[in-house]
């Protein structure tokens, strides 16, 4: 009997160490797998921080390729040889707010052998089901329906106010999408799983519909075609992208160019007009203010709602009264110290700023006051502008336009305007939406993989009578699905390390004097925490350099970082000799500007200017900016390039030398 009792208490400790080693393996595999998935996200997070960073301080860079537009027009001899675009249209009667259909039929004829849509006006349901099958199956619409889509599209936007207001009592619910961003598969899914437009199905899409996206013309013909049909149900807001300066660095304007390549310049100029007559604001039961970016603490929604919106064709290009306004001032004060980031690309800056925008009168100022001037700053806020927990407001530093709004001004302007909600766009969220300011800011962004596939996803809101926000998120899902979530986070991560390695070597002279200063002795090797300071003082990216300094540079054993190993490791596109260091980091720098100034005097969309105008281009381009690179060195560089026997270059070739590569990458995928 003791044996059998014996036995069994044997086996019963037996059956507890299996079960305490099962529990302990439990706990060991939930902690492995949480510890992986926190560096995971912790990728995820800084890989994105890289493309938001990146994102704002190329916005600042478009600010100064507007400057330099800007001075081009005024102190050019001959305009019109700079861009037909920024002048005079080369066909003004596309402009004329009298042209009717008729003239497009006469015009632009439809060959037999067109089999796309073919439209009618008035627009009905089928058109645009129409239109949703063609671009589904990659179709283009003929230019001439796209032409008389915008002048319809004008005419109807021409009747709307600048803040359309819009009651749920019609309608059970509203719902209300953000940036698209030329991202057409996110408009087709979201139109799949919440329906299409209709009387029963009233939307509001906030802005930013082109640019970065492949598919921005296929976005507006359709979000157009459905307001031709539904102008009581179906509204649109202006974003800051609906901009003919922004759609030439951001992508809208080579899409154009390139689907209508007889017809883009024609489209291009409605375009431009469509734009400015789109509505500035929606509010809904007089609760919900819905805007693109945001406000500022000088936001006047009556100001808005009385101004003329069509005036301002661009924000980056202010009013000629503005402009003037603001040389009178420079030559009444001294010159601001420069910002952040433009002051490391020796860029003049304004230097005017207030709580706001950035621009205002100076202190003591005796300049009578500009109507121009406040409709130009009232519209760039509500664009321009993002949310943030502190209170205040001040000029937005990271984009270079608008203002930081805190909790205390969303606040003053509800009560103001008895109002309950802010929902507003602009900005990149990972899960698709982000709740500020105690509930009251919503910000709602619709473009789905929108830095890197599997980046974000995208999300919509739908409101209710009582308006409550319920958020609907979705992403679309090409080839995410056949990766794992490792996979996804690796892809994510190589792609903005990429566009991180490009901006270091863009700024390689500053950095390598900026690390000297630290390296006292000349030893090639500064600490971390120097190595962090020099790369923020440079690049002015507010990223976690620390963090990243395992994937950017090489660390010794005595815990010092060796800082010439940032550039170890890349080079450019192609070897080019006769470029001097500081010639190639500057066409590096300003690639993307030098293509968009290029693809402006291609009038012909050849990709091919004469050598005569690539020199005279960057001399001027150099000297507004301030860089100091000798002329001969272009000189020798352009001769050493092959062009053809007329005398032109091949611009885009040129340029691709200068794209920076990272060489370990280009061995690991050989």
């Amino acid at each position: 009997m003791g044996s059998i009792i014996g036995t069994m208490g044997c086996s019963s400790s037996v059956a507890d160490r299996r079960s305490e080693n099962v529990i302990r393996a439990a706990i060991l595999i939930q902690k492995w797998y949480r510890f992986t998935m926190a560096r995971l996200e912790m990728r995820r997070r800084y890989s994105l921080s890289i493309f938001q960073s990146i994102e704002y301080a190329d916005e600042q860079d478009q600010l100064q390729l507007s400057n330099f537009f800007t001075f081009m027009l005024d102190h050019c001899t001959h305009p019109d040889t700079v861009s037909q675009i920024f002048t005079s249209p080369s066909a003004p009667q596309v402009v004329d707010e009298d042209l009717c259909l008729k003239e497009f039929e006469k015009k632009i004829d439809v060959p037999d052998s067109y089999y796309g849509p073919r439209l009618s006006f008035p627009l009905t349901v089928e058109d645009a089901n129409a239109l949703l099958h063609a671009f589904r199956n990659e179709q283009l619409l003929h230019a001439r329906y796209v032409l008389q889509l915008l002048s319809e599209t004008r005419r109807v936007l021409k009747e709307m106010p600048n803040i359309t207001h819009l009651s749920t009592s019609y309608s059970k619910e509203i719902t209300v999408c953000g940036d698209l961003h030329g991202n057409l598969d996110d408009l087709l899914l979201i139109f799949y799983k919440n329906g299409l437009p209709s009387e029963q199905n009233r939307y509001v899409f906030n802005g930013d519909f082109v640019d970065r996206g492949k598919n921005s013309m296929e976005i507006l013909i359709i979000l157009f075609a459905f307001l031709l049909i539904y102008p009581n149900d179906l509204h649109l807001n202006r974003g800051n992208h609906e901009d003919y300066i922004m759609n030439l660095r951001y992508g809208f304007t080579k899409e154009v160019s390139k689907k209508y390549k007889d017809h883009w310049k024609q489209i291009l100029c409605l375009l431009r007009d469509v734009f400015s007559w789109l509505p500035l604001a929606t509010i809904i039961d007089s609760k919900v203010l819905i805007l693109h970016g945001g406000i500022s603490d000088t936001t006047d929604l009556d100001f808005l709602n009385a101004l003329e919106r069509n005036k301002l064709k661009s924000l980056m290009r202010p009013p000629k009264s503005v402009r003037d306004r603001q040389d009178q001032t420079k030559k009444r004060i001294p010159t601001a110290k420069p910002s952040k980031h433009i002051a490391n690309q020796h860029v003049a800056v304004k230097t005017q700023h207030n709580s706001s925008s950035g621009f205002t009168e100076p202190s003591g100022s005796n300049l009578p006051p500009d109507p121009a001037l406040k409709e130009w700053k009232q519209i760039l806020d509500i664009l321009w502008s993002d949310p943030r927990s502190q209170n205040g407001c001040t000029p937005n530093k990271c984009r270079g336009g608008g203002c930081y709004f805190g909790p205390d001004v969303t606040a003053k302007l509800f009560e103001r305007y008895n109002l309950k909600m802010l929902i507003r766009s602009h900005e990149f969220k990972p899960e698709g939406y982000e709740i500020s300011h105690d509930g009251k800011v919503i910000t709602i962004f619709s473009a789905s993989n929108y830095y890197e596939e599997g980046s974000n996803r995208g999300a919509y809101i739908k409101l209710n009578p009582e308006l409550i926000p319920r958020f609907v998120q979705y992403q679309v899902s090409k080839f995410t699905r056949r990766h794992n979530l490792r996979e996804r986070v690796g892809t994510i991560e190589s792609s903005a390390l990429k566009s991180l390695r490009e901006k270091i070597y863009a700024h390689k002279s500053e950095l390598t004097s900026a690390f000297a200063q630290y390296d006292v002795n000349g030893t090639g090797r500064i600490s971390v925490n120097d190595w962090a300071a020099a790369m923020e003082s440079v690049l002015q990216l507010e990223l976690p350099w620390r963090m990243l300094r395992s994937q950017l540079a090489q660390m010794n054993p005595d815990g010092e970082v060796d800082f010439m190993s940032c550039f170890y490791d890349l080079k450019m596109g192609q070897p080019i000799k006769e470029a001097q260091p500081a010639l190639a980091e500057t066409l590096c720098r300003y690639r993307k500007d030098l293509e968009i100034i290029f693809n402006i005097i291609d009038k012909d969309h050849s990709g091919l200017i004469s050598l005569e105008e690539f020199s005279q281009t960057w001399r001027l381009f150099t000297s507004h900016l301030g860089i100091d690179v000798q002329d001969d060195s272009i000189d020798k560089l352009v001769l050493s390039i092959d062009y053809n026997k007329d005398g032109h270059i091949d611009f885009n070739e040129f340029l691709e030398a200068f794209h920076v590569v990272h060489r370990l990458e280009k061995k690991a995928t050989s």
